[in-house]
């Protein structure tokens, strides 16, 4: 098959799409590309294809992430619409109508359409439906049906055809039907096709690329032709075993090493299987592949053949009461290194454990060993100790952040190692509260480390040398980490013994730019002597350090003067959002005071750094390091929708405040900025999205954000919102 690649948008693209069923997490960040042509997806049973393609055509709920046709946005409409714009669909499992006619099924589909496909070049196509066109939809076998359904599809002349699982249940026959209809719509090139199917051989012969879809995501992209040959890829991310494709016969060398191989003791992790979890009889269908896969027992070398792992909470000390220090990393490479810092955090007198992440499966001698924290990962420890070390390496990443979720006690947590053991601990370490002690001695402390940090409070130590054995160096930076969280950890202990002061106050927490120093400034005067007020400074990690903080619980109430972020992450600018800007606020739902703060401006870096696209603009030299550019009354609107979506699902009460005197010191009258017709776009964009209730409000004020008279509103608006006056301080303990 050549490769097509089209001028313009994709096809169609997908991204960071998640979908919710209930608490059930479906769709789980999805990303996927199709510039043109025919594009495979596979997967195990329940890994959500299904799930994707209703979520293309509109017929499940979207909670956050976007999906494009050539560049036309999907998200939000209903699936007629979707369907009028030119997406055929066929579902799995065909969905006839039984009393139809196959000629009437057809006709009402091609009624008043127009295309290359009409009723004459379907039954040319499938020259059996054309024999069988006064029979009813219920009188089909399943191979005609599935022409059908196909052919259905194809006369609304798609540009986009979504197929699910469409050689399910054929006769071979029929399947390679099936396979010449999807080459040549690949060969001619007027419909784009995203094939959902189990059938690999199918799935890697009519398309260049095929994604393979596991626990809700796409893990990866890889060319067809290397799935197709690849079979220890097939087992490992599709439960094929060898028995599932080709003859079976592998040659005397093949079947040598067998032997020998089975001759020698394993010492890698091994798999158990149930492949009947109940005992079967005659009637009984085979158990799919993912209940096998996921009732899996992992044994790892040197562990009984009775031995079980299992999800299970151990409490991390047999004190009552005692918190203790976690010293983790993997100990089949970094033990010494681990073991030195234990034993100095041991000899201080405090508690601590040592947490095996390593993923060869060998005995450590941990107290917290691998296996167990391996059977945390959704999958179970099957999904860690598997044969690529990159992937077990990932998963092991994830059951220690699930691992560490679900624990108590724990006074502090300390790593050590390079890139990857970095990477390894710190999202675990940032799931944890903010004040819980957490430091890595790293060899990548001296570089930038943002994305390790995150929004949490992470102590990274350079480690000068590389962390690979005990010398001169790495002793005594070894030695410093460890007794850095010695002393951060009694400091913590002496300062919750002691009495809480009478009248400490509540925490709130404010947002804030150069722009809206004024209005926070004032506002912070008015709430000082009722509330700890903390501001953050909103430069994209001050927004995601804010909301940590919501979702800690450490702050009882948010005033979200400065919103800004949102344009950074919409335009490019260098101080972004997350796409979970508000998350916080709607999981906790907490009562939200917010506004438009300088939703006029995106920051870029020096001059020369401003993209090409934006040459031309409206732009304010802030400093030699930060260059403002103005936002567009159509910048304004795509702003205004997204915050306004965000509003939309807090449950909490909500103010939202327009300053129609400006957003920002920048879009006063007189000033650089001040554009109406850009503000009032922003406004009306809110005011058009945002479902408004008694509860949920916007509310014009006819000030500059940063008056006296607006963050006045403000203050007033969150006492009314916190229990209506001034909150009762908290009483000394007696």
């Amino acid at each position: 098959m050549a490769e097509r690649r089209r001028a313009g948008p994709a096809g169609l693209e997908v991204r960071d799409l998640n979908v919710y069923y209930g608490a059930s997490h479906a769709l789980q960040g999805v990303n996927l590309k199709l510039d043109s042509g025919v594009l495979s997806v596979v997967g195990r049973n329940g890994m959500g294809k299904t799930t994707l393609c209703k979520a293309i055509m509109g017929l499940v709920p979207i909670a956050s992430g976007s999906i494009s046709l050539h560049g036309e946005q999907l998200v939000g409409r209903g699936p007629a619409e979707i369907s009028n714009l030119g997406v055929g669909y066929v579902p799995q499992g065909r969905r006839l109508w039984r009393s139809l006619t196959v000629d009437e099924h057809l006709r009402m589909v091609s009624a008043g359409r127009k295309g290359a496909w009409t009723i004459d070049r379907i039954y040319s196509t499938f020259p059996r439906l054309g024999e069988r066109k006064n029979n009813g939809g219920g009188q089909l076998s399943g191979g005609e049906q599935q022409m059908l359904a196909i052919s259905r599809a194809l006369l609304i002349n798609p540009r986009l055809l979504i197929m699910d699982e469409p050689t399910e249940g054929l006769a071979p026959v029929i399947v390679e039907q099936v396979e010449d209809m999807l080459l040549r719509l690949g060969e001619e090139g007027d419909i784009d096709v995203l094939v959902i199917e189990q059938n690999i051989h199918v799935a890697t012969t009519v398309a260049d690329e095929v994604g393979i879809m596991v626990n809700g995501r796409i893990n990866r992209t890889v060319p067809s032709t290397r799935l197709a040959n690849d079979r220890e890829l097939q087992q490992r991310l599709l439960g094929v075993g060898r028995h599932a494709e080709g003859d079976g016969h592998e040659g005397p060398s093949r079947q040598a090493a067998d032997r020998q191989e089975a001759a020698q003791p394993s010492t890698a992790p091994g798999r158990i299987y149930m492949s009947n979890p109940v005992v079967p009889n005659r009637w009984t269908k085979p158990a799919p592949v993912r209940q096998i896969e996921q009732s899996a027992r992992i044994l790892s070398a040197g562990m009984p053949a009775s031995a079980s792992v299992q999800e299970e909470l151990r409490p991390l000390s047999s004190a009552p009461g005692e918190a203790v220090v976690l010293v983790a990393g993997t100990l089949d490479t970094k033990g010494a290194e681990l073991r030195f810092i234990r034993d100095i955090i041991r000899d201080a007198g405090v508690a601590v454990r040592l947490v095996d992440l390593s993923t060869t499966g060998r005995h450590s001698g941990a107290e917290i060993p691998a296996h167990q924290v391996a059977a945390f990962h959704p999958r179970g420890a099957s999904g860690v100790f598997g044969g690529d070390r990159g992937e077990s390496v990932a998963a092991m990443t994830v059951a220690f952040e699930r691992w560490i979720r679900r624990q108590t006690g724990i006074a502090g947590v300390i790593g050590a190692g390079g890139s990857g053991g970095t990477a390894m601990v710190a999202p675990a370490m940032r799931s944890l509260p903010v004040g819980v002690p957490k430091l890595i001695v790293s060899t990548i402390a001296a570089s930038d480390v943002s994305r390790y940090v995150g929004p949490s409070d992470i102590m990274m130590m350079h480690s000068v040398a590389d962390v690979q054995g005990l010398n001169t160096i790495t002793r005594a930076v070894l030695a410093n980490g460890a007794n850095a969280m010695v002393g951060m950890v009694r400091a913590r202990r002496e300062a919750a013994a002691r009495k809480t002061p009478a009248g400490q106050l509540p925490a709130v927490a404010l947002t804030m730019f150069g722009v809206t120093t004024q209005c926070v400034q004032q506002a912070t005067a008015a709430l000082k002597d009722d509330y700890d007020c903390l501001v953050f400074h909103a430069t994209g990690i001050g927004g995601q350090s804010m909301e940590n903080l919501v979702d800690s619980g450490l702050v009882q109430g948010v005033i979200d003067v400065t919103t800004t972020e949102v344009c950074d992450l919409l335009m490019g600018g260098k101080f972004p959002a997350t796409e979970d800007r508000f998350g916080a606020i709607i999981r906790r739902r907490m009562p939200y005071v917010g506004s438009c703060g300088a939703l006029d401006m995106v920051n870029f870096g020096p001059p020369e750094t401003v993209p090409e696209k934006y040459r031309g603009r409206l732009f304010y030299h802030h400093n030699p390091q930060v260059t403002l550019m103005r936002t567009t009354p159509d910048e304004n609107t795509a702003m205004g929708r997204w915050i306004g979506e965000r509003l939309n699902r807090m449950e909490a009460p909500v103010r939202f405040y327009l300053p129609e005197g400006g957003v920002s010191a920048l879009d006063r009258a007189g000033q650089p900025f001040h554009d109406p017709a850009a503000d009032a776009a922003l406004f009306a964009a809110l005011e058009a999205t945002v479902r408004q209730t008694t509860s949920r409000q916007l509310i014009r004020l006819p000030h500059n954000i940063n008056d006296p008279e607006f963050a006045a509103e403000l203050v007033r608006s969150f006492r009314s919102l916190h229990g209506g006056g001034r909150p009762q301080r908290r009483q000394a303990a007696r």
